[in-house]
């Protein structure tokens, strides 16, 4: 498939003109013209902007069935660390969330955690 036509398609059946998605995107119509006429390949970075102006998610540029496909999610990985997506996610969130607090708060939650180990470690032994 050509990624031009697929977007020049989509841009009619919504009653688009390139001038419509030339202000909404802020690209220029000759550019537009030259993307759907096969002439030049756009970035991802462009594609999106286009989505957003077509108010079509970006998948329908490059899939011309009517329902989404069917993706099917590999396992839960681990990151470097041993730790699985969750555990990462949470462990990144402690880390955005940290970074607002002072020094002497750190320190404080630091010597909590610490403690805190500290006795699970000796109960479940």
């Amino acid at each position: 498939m050509v990624i031009g036509d697929r977007l020049k398609e989509i841009r009619e059946s919504r009653n688009l003109s390139q001038g419509d998605i030339e202000k909404s995107t802020g690209l220029l119509r000759c550019y537009i013209s030259r993307v759907e006429n096969g002439h030049t390949v756009p970035a991802i970075e462009t594609l999106e902007k286009m989505a957003r102006a077509l108010n079509t998610p970006m998948y329908q540029l490059f899939y011309d069935g009517e329902e989404p496909p069917k993706v099917k999610l590999p396992a839960p990985k681990t990151n470097g660390f041993g730790l699985r997506s969750a555990d990462a996610r949470m462990l990144d969130r402690f880390g955005r969330l940290l970074s607002h607090t002072s020094k002497s708060d750190r320190a404080l939650l630091m010597l909590m955690a610490t403690k805190m180990a500290s006795r699970g470690a000796r109960r479940s032994a």
